[in-house]
């Protein structure tokens, strides 16, 4: 992967509570994680031989979205143009559901429109990630 033309950002819902932005950026970033194992660099170890185990070799920043931005965001992901990106999201679909099991059953039975996004994280070509998101403020 060349990470000079690379670019991975995620856009979460600002209006959501803290801990609620918290979870969804951790469910992207782990889902980001297993999609993408190269980009987790090697583990590293402090001057005192500590092990710590190793993160992703570049930022992943935060953009700050509503509802209506992400919802258009995730519908042109679907377009041939971005097919090539990864793209994690998350709903409140996900959100309300205690088992994973309870989660494939539930969406088997909604459409895509139904559902109400709490953050997308979109990962690849640098130029495609900007064009979707580029004019984007960080979320503080």
């Amino acid at each position: 992967m060349d990470l000079q033309n690379e670019k991975c950002v995620m856009v979460i819902d600002e209006n959501l509570p803290l801990g609620i932005i918290a979870n969804t950026a951790a469910i992207m970033g782990i889902t980001l994680g297993k999609q993408m194992p190269e980009v987790v660099g090697a583990d590293v170890y402090d001057r005192t031989g500590n092990g710590h185990l190793g993160i992703i070799e570049f930022p992943v920043p935060i953009l700050k979205g509503n509802v209506e931005v992400i919802k258009s965001i995730r519908e042109k992901l679907y377009e041939p143009e971005f097919s090539d990106l990864t793209v994690v999201d998350f709903s409140d679909l996900a959100q309300g559901c205690k088992t994973y099991d309870e989660f494939i059953e539930k969406m088997k039975n909604v459409s895509e429109t139904e559902l109400n996004y709490y953050g997308v994280a979109i990962c690849g070509a640098k130029k495609k990630v900007n064009k979707l998101t580029g004019s984007m403020a960080l979320l503080r």
